[in-house]
């Protein structure tokens, strides 16, 4: 089963200075915090912040030749952790009606679903496995409260395995 995921932002984690994007389940309360590089963490932070470089970034020249190629990014999944590593599939749809399937790192999916509005879907077993449940309460500054404060007491090789 896949959960619809939306994006709630980039931060950097403390004291390791290592860039997380954190998804949240648009109909649930578990976040799932994805360690990226600087590099993807800037390009999913642009995007979201509506912020257009003067030159295409990589993410923006993948987004321009889906649509020159008449592709679309249908959704992103996020499908597992495997010794501390995530794993994603991007799914295309060609001018043709075509499905495919590619293999991507979750940065990459991210950053591109976010330029495409494309849906962003985790499964159910890698939110078993690693989603932090933060129940709703007083709102979303609750939420990302309790998320820094969750951050601080973690590193990436907790997800080790």
């Amino acid at each position: 089963m896949l959960i619809p995921m939306e994006v709630i932002g980039v931060r950097v984690e403390m004291p390791s200075n290592q860039p997380i994007v954190l998804l949240k389940e648009i109909d649930g309360s578990r976040f799932l915090p994805i360690w990226v590089g600087a590099v993807e963490a800037t390009a999913i932070a642009f995007a979201q912040q509506g912020v257009e470089p003067p030159r295409p970034l990589t993410h923006d020249l993948m987004n321009n030749l889906l649509e020159l190629l008449d592709a679309t990014l249908t959704a992103v999944h996020m499908t597992e952790i495997k010794d501390g590593i995530f794993y994603a599939t991007m799914l295309l749809r060609d001018s043709n009606g075509g499905q495919l399937t590619i293999s991507a790192r979750p940065s990459d999916a991210i950053a591109l679903a976010v330029r495409s509005h494309s849906n962003i879907l985790a499964t159910q077993e890698l939110l078993d496995e690693i989603g932090i449940e933060i129940p709703q309460g007083d709102g979303e500054n609750q939420e990302v409260e309790k998320f820094r404060e969750f951050l601080d007491q973690i590193n990436p090789e907790d997800f080790v395995g």
